[in-house]
């Protein structure tokens, strides 16, 4: 990664719990392997934690740490590829700074337009 961290993004698919760990997994070694990606964030898998109820943080999360040069258009083609890859196309919540987005599209233009509402503060 490039420069110095200036973000974080936290990547959490949605479905079944043996499916969630699989396809957190498969994304993070997407994004991992996407120059575009690589070059400005530093792809992690960490557990979320415990939602209410939850005896512990059994789902993974993918989280990116972002330098300045990342940009979410990136971020939109790399998860446009790897859902349209999967036979069974999972959805993902992104969250960046408390707020919140939910992604079920392979439309590139789409994810870049339902991601930019996670920067409107001015990032």
């Amino acid at each position: 990664m490039l420069g110095g961290a200036v973000g974080e993004y936290g990547i959490r698919v949605i479905g079944e719990a043996e499916d969630v760990d699989r396809e957190s997994r498969s994304l993070a070694r997407w994004l991992r392997d996407d120059d575009a990606i690589r070059t400005s964030a530093l792809v992690k898998l960490t557990q979320a934690p415990p939602r209410p109820g939850e005896m512990g943080g059994a789902f993974d999360v993918v989280q990116l740490v972002v330098d300045s040069g990342f940009q979410l258009g990136n971020l939109a083609l790399a998860y446009a590829a790897w859902r349209g890859s999967r036979s069974r196309p999972s959805a993902v919540t992104v969250e960046h700074r408390g707020r919140r987005v939910t992604l079920d599209t392979t439309d590139p233009e789409e994810i870049a337009r339902i991601l930019a509402a996670l920067g409107e503060d001015g990032d």
